[in-house]
């Protein structure tokens, strides 16, 4: 019995890797790049992908905190056995998350352009750059996908248009257009990003709702879930899958590799250039917190706020009707 127990408890914790550590890097990279740490604490030269594998391991002990001790513990054969179960529950999570987003993004784009006849839930052989709708979603953002001659060369896959990990999609914008002087403005703040997360971190029918902000539920928590930024580019990179016309998971589609695409979604939050850069980044992420889980102002709640409040004005009132009777007596 404890075994099965350890089965059920590793492939279970296993779901929280794809979600919230790293969408693609085998587990065991994550683990190999911080041994080589620990072995060579005076390696002060490191490359960018040795940095995002210790950014990854640095998330994977965060979201299952007993991992380092285990692996610290066990021996190969118990670590390989543990390292099987935790790969099997992300790959099943992934799976989950983006079978889910295949049949609610189609739903969302019907919605959001009012399409005629409308993209079926059920198959994505008519989404990509095939659909006039998914086309211009994911066409890059420094392109108009109204222009038949940008149409035509990206549909054609001429050399002119090609269409890489290295552009942004529109479908990642506020609004789905990008301002060309300025391509920072309203990136990651689309309708499409805020319903994806919702459905994929709170709940499906939580995603109808993403106008306003949040409900503010345990609201310490899920700030604390909403600033990871492995959480923002697995919903990114879900949803370009959900667009694509590829039925089932892979690398690379075409000319675009979403490894890299998940790089550089991380890479934008993480290596910010500088101070201002980083101030930015942290109120796009509290705009998130805000348009997922709401605000909460429970710290404003001071003694002096709270007085004033009518459950301890009651209670004032009554004590003042209690001591007037027993006076009055």
């Amino acid at each position: 019995m404890p075994h099965c127990r350890n089965i059920t408890y590793y492939v279970s914790q296993g779901r929280a890797i794809r979600r919230m550590v790293d969408l693609y890097t085998p587990i065991e990279d994550l683990i190999a790049e911080n041994d080589r740490r620990c072995e060579e604490e005076n390696d002060r030269d490191t490359t960018p992908e040795q940095d995002r594998l210790q950014r990854g391991y640095i998330e994977l002990a965060k979201a299952l905190s007993w991992v380092h001790e285990k692996l610290a513990g066990f021996d190969h054969e118990e670590t390989e056995g543990m390292l099987r179960k935790l790969k099997r529950g992300a790959d099943s999570a992934r799976g989950d998350d983006t079978g889910t987003l295949k049949d609610l993004v189609a739903s969302w784009v019907n919605m959001e352009c009012c399409l005629t006849p409308l993209i079926r839930t059920d198959d994505k052989h008519h989404r990509g750059f095939t659909s006039d709708a998914c086309g211009k979603l994911l066409c890059p953002a420094e392109w108009r996908w109204e222009d038949p001659i940008v149409k035509a060369g990206i549909r054609d896959r001429t050399t002119a248009y090609i269409v890489s990990e290295n552009s942004w999609p529109s479908f990642v914008y506020e609004n789905y257009e990008a301002d060309t002087e300025n391509l920072e403005r309203g990136l990651f703040k689309s309708r499409l990003l805020v319903m994806g997360l919702k459905a994929i971190f709170t709940s499906p029918s939580s995603a109808n709702e993403v106008d306003g902000e949040g409900e503010g539920a345990d609201i310490i928590e899920n700030n604390r879930r909403a600033r990871r930024r492995s959480d923002q580019a697995k919903v990114k990179t879900c949803i370009r899958f959900a667009l694509s016309n590829l039925t089932s998971w892979r690398t690379v589609d075409g000319d675009f590799d979403y490894h890299i695409f998940w790089n550089n979604i991380v890479d934008f939050f993480e290596d910010a250039p500088g101070p201002a850069a980083r101030a930015r980044v942290n109120k796009l992420l509290e705009w998130w917190t805000r348009k997922v889980f709401g605000r909460n102002h429970r710290q404003d709640l001071t003694p002096d706020v709270i007085s004033l409040m009518s459950v301890n004005t009651l209670a004032t009132q009554r004590q003042q009707m209690e001591d007037a009777e027993l006076d009055s007596d």
